[in-house]
């Protein structure tokens, strides 16, 4: 018995594994890498999709908060001059410590910090180029989801407030172990700054989204009083029917 049989995933922590190089290739081929990219990877597990990045890249952030895959990532790459192993959670890491000033964000993540995972990075968005993260098929749906649906919520708005976002791929169940309930996608944002300077001040942007779609079946001027009454223009409008360029609009007029 192998090294890699032997490791199993933590359900706490979210993992199922990508074991199914024909997909890991198709999904870095997706990310569209050079070699003058600076490229951070979430939760690596066995290495897969971190070879391939390797191969194409200037230099490696694998990000493993698991002792167990990042012993055995610090062995299988302990050669490769271009890869840095982080014992870390990506939720506490500090990009700012990195001296690169541009840098790509890339992985097959733990499914239920997906939000929390893109969040984070928001922070960091003037060092970031872009996002692109395997995740949850149905995350993916709510990302991209127009207005007028059922899915178009907080995710919706706030990814498409700062980046472009774009559906690469899908992923079946079946090249994962363990094995998910779910099928997966490749999601991509990019950020776009003329989006992000739009918009006056970004905690009050986040906190507005926030507060009318935590109560998204009622009108604006019941879940967003005091900010909004019956004489608003927006009154009578609920939050699944505001467009991205209305929600900034509205929120550098509330500020």
């Amino acid at each position: 018995m192998t090294r890699l049989m032997i490791i199993k995933a933590k359900q706490s922590l979210g993992q199922n594994f990508l074991v199914d190089r024909n997909t890991a290739v198709r999904i870095v081929d997706s990310y569209d890498l050079s070699t003058a990219d600076v490229v951070i990877e979430i939760g690596p597990g066995y290495g897969v999709l971190t070879n391939y990045i390797a191969a194409q890249v200037k230099t490696l952030y694998a990000v493993e908060i698991d002792r167990r895959f990042y012993e055995l990532l610090n062995e299988k790459f302990k050669n490769r001059r271009n890869v840095v192993l982080c014992h870390e959670d990506i939720l506490k890491f500090d990009l700012d410590k990195l001296a690169e000033s541009s840098l790509r964000i890339v992985g097959n993540i733990p499914y239920h910090i997906t939000s929390q995972i893109f969040f984070h990075m928001l922070e960091y968005r003037h060092r970031i180029t872009d996002i692109i993260l395997l995740m949850q098929r149905e995350v993916a749906d709510r990302i991209l989801a127009p207005p007028h649906t059922k899915t178009y919520g907080i995710f919706s708005v706030i990814s498409q407030a700062y980046a472009e976002v774009e559906n690469l791929m899908r992923v079946p169940r079946t090249v994962f172990s363990p094995r998910p309930k779910v099928e997966s996608a490749v999601v991509r944002w990019r950020f776009v700054e003329e989006r992000a300077s739009a918009i006056k001040n970004h905690v009050f942007f986040r906190k507005l989204v926030r507060t009318a779609f935590q109560q998204r079946r009622k009108m604006l001027r019941n879940s967003l009083q005091p900010w909004i009454d019956h004489t608003h223009q927006y009154a009578t409008r609920r939050p699944e029917s505001i467009t991205v360029p209305e929600w900034i609009e509205l929120s550098n007029e509330l500020i």
